[in-house]
């Protein structure tokens, strides 16, 4: 190692994931079983500027494992966006004595993580930490199961009135530019359809679902929509809907931020605590700049330049099988 780590600090930023909490405490416990101290950073990168942080203990992360949102919070920092910001949050990680960082977030907390990194020639490595499941290199983020659950729950919930007064609902989910949580959770809670904006760009989605037959043997329909420009979310697919075609009775529901509430699923748990024993190995043998990811049920590294520049890949084979299903 060209480094001898002795302290490790960890933070959680950005939007808040269902799983968060299994990954700190995976965190704290996998760096103090190995000798290594371990800070806990409140509220993000804000926390680095303000110093906001306290020494964790392995009690420190007792009975948090089944507990959504983030112990550490979370918060926006425009001064961190700055150079200068970014080297005040380095100086009080020397002055803290904090010789390595784990961030846990989604591309805007990792590219934060890799300027800060490459700008101060620090170790860092960092958690996918995002509802959207939109982070290249890696199969599943930390968050998406427990989200995609929810959406599942409350579709399932919805469908019951949907059904009793014959209407087309539109439920816009979260993913920002990701379909993730549109498309599977369409397939999960046995949707029509789904708009996602992988596919706006390519063809008119809302044309051809109807054109193509939608609900000719249905009285009611539920279509899940990513909320993103790209699709215009659920408010402007219904608005398209009600000049276009007259002819149904729409009703929109925003689901909103009950996606990112609840206690995580057992998969979000074990995903994070693989993860969080993962990022303390991966400094240990002295990795930086990296990515913990899982693919193939195997744990990889992936350089954060890729995990932030390039655009994760839908399945399109699952966007046939609800085409498929959804007769």
């Amino acid at each position: 190692m060209s480094q001898i780590i002795k302290c490790v600090g960890v933070l959680t930023s950005g939007g808040d994931a269902p799983g968060m909490n299994a990954a700190i405490r995976s965190v704290t416990r996998s760096a103090i079983y190995n000798g290594i101290a371990v800070k806990g950073i409140y509220r993000g990168y804000r926390g680095l500027i303000t110093n906001e942080i306290e020494e964790f203990k392995t009690q420190n992360v007792s009975n948090i494992i089944q507990r959504g949102g983030t112990i550490l919070k979370t918060a926006r920092c425009e001064e961190f966006r700055t150079p200068e910001g970014r080297r005040q949050a380095y100086e009080t990680l020397c002055r803290e004595h904090i010789d390595a960082l784990v961030v846990i977030g989604g591309d805007g907390s990792l590219t934060g993580a890799r300027l800060l990194a490459q700008e101060h020639n620090y170790p860092i490595v960092g958690l996918p930490g995002t509802i959207d499941n939109d982070l290249f290199g890696t199969d599943i983020t930390i968050g998406y199961d427990t989200a995609l659950n929810t959406v599942m729950a409350c579709v399932d919930k919805i469908r019951d009135t949907a059904s009793s007064h014959e209407r087309l609902f539109f439920i816009e989910v979260m993913g920002r530019d990701a379909g993730f949580l549109a498309l599977n959770g369409a397939i999960a809670s046995g949707a029509e359809a789904a708009i996602i904006p992988e596919i706006s760009m390519e063809k008119d989605q809302l044309a051809e679902m109807i054109e193509t037959g939608f609900r000719k043997s249905k009285n009611s329909s539920i279509v899940l929509v990513a909320e993103s420009e790209v699709t215009g979310g659920a408010i402007g697919v219904a608005e398209r809907v009600k000049k276009e075609y007259p002819q149904f009775e729409v009703r929109v529901s925003i689901l909103g931020h009950l996606q990112r509430g609840v206690s995580p699923s057992a998969q979000d748990r074990i995903l994070a605590t693989r993860m969080g024993v993962a990022a303390i190995d991966a400094l240990l043998d002295d990795q930086r700049n990296v990515m913990i990811g899982i693919q193939n049920e195997e744990i990889v590294h992936v350089p954060f330049a890729k995990a932030i520049k390039n655009d994760k890949p839908i399945n399109r084979d699952l966007l046939n099988t609800l085409r498929i299903v959804s007769m």
